[in-house]
């Protein structure tokens, strides 16, 4: 009955907001996570950004309707006394409800097979370009082919780490593990780790990591204040150092994406030997075993070193295509600070992500992930119905007087090198209080 039902505040439920004590709220009913965090699926790192306040429209961004009724074991008995819902996020999941029942979020199409299918044809022919040709131009050749299926089994990577992409979870494991660790030598659980800390906290500064890029880039002049990661946690030092190279990342982002594979399988490495409790430590060990075992011998079948170097740096350039992406997606939208809000999650996720516009028959190309807004408001959809949700998507958001950034890839970068360029201006600015940017400091900052 009503009158028996037990009320807190929001105030009070602000209080459960650590770990050990961890309390959220779904539609109106308060639920204790502390538990459960360590056992979350997702990784504890979300919910503890989320902590302490209504979570409703990230739990249905995240998770299907058979995930309703495991939540009723956490329930407080509490329910949230001054519980409201805006006009935005009614729509939103009145959205969202609308997709479930059209089956948007199970119809995945054949995009999977046919991404598979490519990965094993690409790596047949680089094989044979490698083993079988003499010629340094089907080694060139072979090298550019192999960056291309790196980016297409990241794409793989990134979906079935999102949804089921398999029959079954196995299946769905037994992909990521191929895809992710075996093929491109990046650990799916550093991924998983990342990636939802980046969702949930879409462009905060000192909650998302795919902004964290200090001493190399910083997108916004509060990094200039050494601000604290709450990710890593640890402060992110705004040095003579990174004062040095935030003042010409405009002109050194292009050769910096190039390289910017080798950054990640130094994150895969410190995380998979880190005393961090993460899932399958040993199955994602074992995929990048097997990577670093086919790699180093494929390149070591070339005749000599300047062709190995070659190949190697060509093959690492070619990804720099999808690192370039990932930056025009965030790096030029609107930044925050502070942890993420569950009562703005429509209105954050639209203005931290830009769409890159393009034809359909090039959607193989981006991954899906041209439709970046559209994927952070369903991460769970799969890639093939993005295209069509997309102009609903665009009616909700001019509904709300909402920004939907859609580019070219060239305004996307253009976008994005203007936003280095005037961070980096800053960052030379002898008026500002930190120390003086000339390249000698930089050099001999520790004397």
């Amino acid at each position: 009955m009503e009158g028996d039902k037990k009320y807190i505040t929001s105030e009070e439920l602000k209080q459960h907001n650590k770990a050990g004590d961890l309390w959220i709220s779904i539609q109106g009913k308060v639920y204790n996570v502390s538990d459960w965090a360590n056992e979350h699926p997702g990784g504890d790192v979300v919910l503890l950004n989320l902590a302490g306040q209504d979570v409703t429209d990230a739990f249905i961004a995240y998770h299907p309707g058979t995930a309703w009724k495991y939540l009723d074991k956490l329930f407080t008995g509490y329910y949230l006394k001054d519980f409201q819902v805006s006009e935005t996020s009614k729509d939103y999941r009145r959205l969202a409800s609308e997709f479930a029942k059209l089956g948007l979020f199970e119809k995945k199409g054949h995009i999977t097979m046919y991404a598979l299918a490519s990965i094993a044809l690409m790596f047949c022919v680089v094989l044979y370009g490698i083993l079988c040709c003499q010629s340094v131009w089907s080694h060139f050749g072979s090298a550019v082919l192999l960056g291309f299926l790196w980016i297409q089994s990241a794409y793989i990577g990134h979906d079935s780490g999102h949804y089921q992409v398999m029959k079954s979870r196995g299946y769905n494991k037994l992909a990521q593990f191929l895809a992710g660790n075996s093929l491109t030598g990046i650990s799916i659980a550093w991924w998983k780790w990342t990636h939802n800390a980046h969702h949930i906290a879409c462009n905060s500064l000192d909650y998302d990591p795919d902004l964290q890029h200090i001493p190399v880039f910083a997108v916004n002049s509060t990094f200039f204040n050494s601000i604290k990661s709450c990710f890593y946690g640890r402060y992110l030092n705004f040095d003579p150092v990174a004062r040095f190279f935030v003042s010409y990342q405009h002109w050194t982002f292009y050769p910096v994406m190039c390289v910017a594979r080798v950054n990640l399988y130094i994150q895969t490495f410190l995380l998979l030997f880190s005393k961090r409790k993460f899932p399958d430590r040993a199955l994602n060990i074992i995929g990048i075993l097997i990577f670093w075992t086919w790699f180093p011998l494929l390149v070591s079948c070339l005749p000599n070193w300047p062709e190995r170097v070659m190949f190697v740096l060509t093959s690492f350039a070619v990804t720099a295509i999808q690192h370039v992406q990932f930056c025009l997606n965030h790096f030029a939208a609107d930044v925050y600070t502070g942890p993420p809000k569950g009562n703005d999650w429509f209105e954050k996720q639209t203005g931290g992500t830009l769409d890159i516009s393009c034809s359909s028959w090039m959607d193989w190309f981006y991954g899906g992930l041209q439709f970046q807004l559209e994927h952070h408001l369903f991460p769970r959809m799969p890639r093939c119905q993005l295209r069509t949700v997309s102009p609903l998507v665009q009616d909700l958001c001019k509904k709300h007087n909402l920004s939907y950034r859609s580019l070219s890839f060239w305004e996307a970068n253009v976008w994005t090198i203007r936003r280095l360029r005037n961070v980096a201006l800053m960052a030379r600015d002898l008026s500002n209080p930190v120390p003086k940017n000339m390249l000698w400091e930089a050099v001999n900052t520790h004397g």
